[in-house]
């Protein structure tokens, strides 16, 4: 018998599953590898929901019947659970229990370590790279196995194993349970099924959840001989779906499945699709024969995830599965236009074309100037206005004009004045005159022009500010940096952030449609999301780090940097 790996703690009892999230507005949902999308007639079947189908116990006979004759078994072989998860926990608590084990090829689905525990069970993993591990996975049998799991398609991988996997260890662990989890098997090049039930000692599991569409439904089934059927069905809750449930399923399976075959065969062509440019952005995809693609994504995982969430793309990761932590699982978009955002989110996050800066406590420290600037203004005017006050209002958004965030400070204080009285007296203060500098000269770059050459070699830089133009440009001349930046959009050259026209516009100008753009504040995070560009946040200098950081949570920020130099690492 083969050693076995330890597996993560994270399935320590009372650890709450991490599933995907529920699904909102806009939000390209590619997580949870729900199936196709129901048809008018399905859903026009709810509202037709009568009162003793809410009032009576539901009876799951008529939907195994039905199964039973589509597979060609007996009635008597078929249990309907609610979901598959109930099947697979109903097989580990019938013949799991202490001292007992499951043999486990991982990576693989996590709930099984999960009921396999509750179940008392010992998990004996044997590890699954590419072709199904059969031999690996008979040296690990003794007379301790009871149950032996094969998920086919894998998930989180979308591997298979094949008709000689499955008999060599059915006939070889004839004393134990060959669990066959067959839940995405629509979508793969053989269906393990009619074996399956030829095979005594099989139970297989499949799902109404993927390419029918149902998942919200919860209904699942096993298909096992008579005797273990027998025992699946007394071990678990003698009303495990709901009769709505039960009507929708039988709906579905009575009618029409031309759009199922649809969309199972734009499923395989679209994972074949993203395989190739997962592959072109130096990903490693497993081949796959789920509704799903897995690639490594090493180094890069987490900011793709967070990238393409900023974006309103949902994947799923696995951080908390030592084995697995570098990858990510992305269901395979639906339709075109689907395919087309996620393509374009992923090309953006690992294949950046420029990248884009405010200026103002990014570029340039603005502390003892634009900041200082706004409370002397309001000072001059006899309002004391506290730093932490100013800071709140530029987390709120709608900031990036300092003078007119000036006159809107001192209005919430009692005083009204006209936008260019406020700003005749901001300019006074910031440029100053030859007798007395203006606070603009205690500005400082933020990050080394070394830094910034290195940058500019590997992608072109843009500026995206609310600065006047004049005054953008005097710092670039003082501070050296004017010749690495190919585009520079000021005040005058249309709407400020929130508006994302400056980025754009900034993009236009370099000749680009994927960027990166790094800002301090919620409108440089919104402008850039709006624009398609990846948003990246920074905390100012004087800015609460704490207070920042959670503001840009809100807008949706991709990753927050320490420092301008961490784009060198970042950057693939």
């Amino acid at each position: 018998m083969t050693a076995s790996p330890t597996f993560p703690s994270t399935w320590v009892p009372g650890t709450p599953y991490r599933g995907p999230a529920q699904r909102k507005p806009d939000e390209l949902k590619l997580d949870g590898n729900e199936g196709s999308a129901l048809p008018a007639e399905l859903l026009r079947q709810l509202s037709a929901v009568d009162g003793p189908m809410l009032r009576d116990y539901p009876d799951a006979g008529p939907l195994e019947a039905e199964i039973a004759r589509e597979l060609g078994v007996a009635p008597r072989r078929v249990v309907v659970t609610a979901g598959a998860d109930d099947a697979l926990d109903r097989v580990c608590r019938a013949f799991l229990r202490p001292g007992r084990s499951l043999v486990l090829p991982v990576p693989t689905f996590e709930m099984l370590y999960r009921f396999a525990q509750a179940a008392g069970g010992e998990v004996r993993t044997v590890s699954w790279g590419g072709e199904f591990p059969t031999s690996e996975v008979l040296d690990a049998l003794d007379s301790t196995v009871a149950v032996i799991a094969m998920v086919s398609p894998n998930n989180p991988t979308g591997s298979v194993a094949t008709a000689d996997d499955l008999v060599r260890v059915a006939k070889d662990a004839s004393g134990s349970i060959v669990l066959l989890d067959h839940v995405y098997v629509d979508y793969a090049d053989e269906n393990l099924m009619a074996l399956a039930t030829s095979l005594e000692n099989v139970v297989t599991v499949r799902s109404f959840s993927k390419a029918w569409g149902l998942a919200g439904c919860r209904v699942g089934y096993c298909v096992a001989s008579e005797p273990i059927a027998h025992i699946l069905r007394n071990v678990g809750n003698p009303f495990p779906v709901a009769g709505p449930s039960l009507s929708v399923v039988r709906g579905r399976l009575g009618g029409d499945r031309t759009a199922i075959a649809e969309h199972v065969e734009r499923v395989r062509a679209g994972r074949t699709s993203l395989a190739g440019i997962l592959a072109g952005l130096g990903m490693d995809a497993v081949p796959s024969q789920g509704n799903f693609v897995f690639a490594d994504f090493g180094s890069q995982a987490t900011l793709t995830q967070d990238g393409l969430a900023s974006m309103g793309i949902r994947v799923r990761s696995f951080p908390q599965r030592p084995e697995i932590a570098d990858s990510i699982r992305i269901s395979v978009p639906p339709t075109d236009e689907e395919m087309d955002r996620l393509v374009s989110g992923l090309q953006t996050v690992l294949a950046p074309e420029a990248l884009l800066f405010d200026m103002d406590g990014v570029l340039a420290d603005v502390e003892g100037s634009y900041r200082a600037c706004v409370l002397e203004t309001a000072r001059s005017f006899g309002i004391e206005i506290a730093r932490a006050d100013l800071e709140e209002a530029v987390l709120q958004g709608g900031a990036n004009n300092d003078w007119e965030l000036t006159q809107r400070l001192l209005r919430t204080r009692g005083v009204d004045l006209e936008i260019e009285s406020v700003t005749a007296r901001f300019q006074e203060i910031y440029l100053g005159s030859p007798e007395s500098p203006g606070l603009r000269e205690r500005e400082q770059l933020l990050i080394g022009r070394d830094v910034l050459q290195r940058l500019a070699a590997r992608r072109p830089l843009g500026i995206v500010t609310g600065r006047p133009a004049a005054e953008a440009e005097w710092f670039l001349q003082r501070s050296g940096i004017t010749d690495l930046f190919g585009a520079v959009v000021c005040m005058e050259d249309g709407p400020l952030k929130p508006d994302p026209a400056p980025v754009r516009l900034a993009l236009d100008r370099l000749g680009v449609t994927r960027a990166w753009m790094v800002g301090d504040t919620p409108d440089d995070l919104r402008a850039a999301r709006a624009a398609g560009a990846l948003p990246v946040g920074i905390v100012a200098p004087g800015d609460d780090p704490d207070k920042t950081i959670a503001a840009f949570r809100q807008c949706g920020v991709a990753t927050v940097l320490n420092s301008l130099t961490d784009l060198e690492g970042l950057l693939p």
